[in-house]
C-alpha cells in the first residue's frame, strides 16, 4: 500500500515536469526576444539616452508575461482547450503511476524468485518450505495452492481427474493469477501510448481552428496576431507526445520484465509440481 502512494506522488510529480516544461522552454525564448530591443537601445547615441535613471528603472522592472505560453493557452482557451489538457494530465499522471507501481512490483517479485531458489528446496518437508516463504507473496500463494490440491483431491467429479493433472491445473490457475497481477495496467499504458499524441493533435487543430476565426472577424492577420494563437495550440501537440512518449517505452520495459520474472515463477511452479508427485509416489510406496 505503501509503495502504491508514493508511486501515486511519483506520478503526479513526473507529469507536473512535463507539464511546465513546455511553459518554461517559451517563457526563456520570450525573454530572450525581449533581451534584444533591449541590447539595441544600449548601443543607441548617447544623446538619445538623455536620463541615466530611466535604465536602471528598466532593468529592476518586472518582465512581462509571456503571451505565447502554456500560462496564455490556460487563460485564454476554452472549454475545449482545457478539457483536451486535462486529460492528457490525466493520462500522463495514470501512466507514470502504472510504470513505478509495476516496476516495483515485478523488482519484489524478482527478489523473491531469487530467495526461493537458495532456500525453498533444501528445507527438510514442504511445509517447512511453504512457511519460510514470503507471506501474502506469489510464491507462497502458488505452493499453499499445489499443497491444498494434492491434499484435496476428493469429490464425484474430481476423481475423473487424475491427481497429477488436478495438481497441475490449480497450480496454472495460481500462476495465470500471479500474471494477471502483474500484467495489469500494460493496457492502460498501451491506450495511452497510441492515443494520446491523436488527443494533443486534436488540441492543436481545434486552437488553431478557433485562432483563425477569430483573426478573420477581428480582420487583423499581422505576424503578432497569428503567432500567439497558432503557438498556443502548437504547445498541445508536444503535451500529447510527451504522454505518449513515456507510455510507449514503459509498456515495452514492463513487458520483458514481466517475461523474465514469469519465466522464473513458472519454473518454480514446475519444480514444485515434481516434489509433490515424487512425495506422492514415495507415500504410495
Amino acid at each position: 500500500m505503501i509503495s502504491r502512494i508514493s508511486g501515486l506522488f511519483a506520478a503526479i510529480a513526473f507529469a507536473a515536469t512535463l507539464a511546465v516544461s513546455p511553459l518554461t522552454a517559451t517563457a526563456q525564448a520570450a525573454d530572450a526576444a525581449s533581451a534584444a530591443p533591449a541590447a539595441t537601445e544600449t548601443a543607441a547615441p548617447a544623446a538619445d539616452a538623455a536620463p541615466a535613471a530611466a535604465p536602471a528603472d528598466a532593468a529592476h522592472a518586472k518582465p512581462a508575461d509571456n503571451p505565447y505560453g502554456l500560462k496564455a493557452m490556460i487563460d485564454h482557451g476554452d472549454a475545449v482547450s482545457k478539457g483536451v489538457l486535462a486529460l492528457l494530465l490525466i493520462m500522463s499522471i495514470g501512466s507514470w503511476y502504472i510504470l513505478i507501481v509495476r516496476l516495483w512490483d515485478t523488482h519484489k517479485l524478482a527478489g523473491e524468485a531469487k530467495e526461493v531458489r537458495a532456500t525453498f528446496f533444501k528445507k527438510a518437508s514442504i511445509a517447512e518450505g511453504v512457511k519460510s516463504l514470503k507471506e501474502a507473496g506469489a510464491f507462497r500463494y502458488i505452493a499453499e495452492t499445489a499443497v491444498e490440491a494434492s491434499e484435496h483431491h476428493e469429490g464425484a467429479l474430481t476423481e475423473n481427474i487424475d491427481r497429477s493433472s488436478w495438481v497441475t491445473m490449480n497450480v496454472d490457475r495460481a500462476v495465470g493469477e500471479v500474471n494477471s497481477r502483474v500484467q495489469s495496467g500494460l493496457g492502460f499504458l498501451a491506450t495511452v501510448g497510441s492515443t494520446s499524441p491523436f488527443i494533443g493533435l486534436f488540441g492543436t487543430v481545434w486552437g488553431i481552428l478557433q485562432a483563425l476565426t477569430a483573426i478573420g472577424v477581428a480582420g487583423q492577420a499581422s505576424i503578432d496576431k497569428v503567432a500567439g494563437p497558432v503557438g498556443e495550440a502548437l504547445i498541445m501537440t508536444a503535451i500529447g507526445l510527451g504522454v505518449a512518449v513515456p507510455a510507449v517505452l514503459g509498456y515495452n520495459w514492463l513487458v520483458n520484465r514481466n517475461k523474465q520474472v514469469m519465466g522464473q515463477v513458472r519454473a518454480f511452479a514446475a519444480d514444485l509440481h515434481g516434489v509433490l508427485m515424487g512425495n506422492r509416489a514415495l507415500a504410495k510406496r
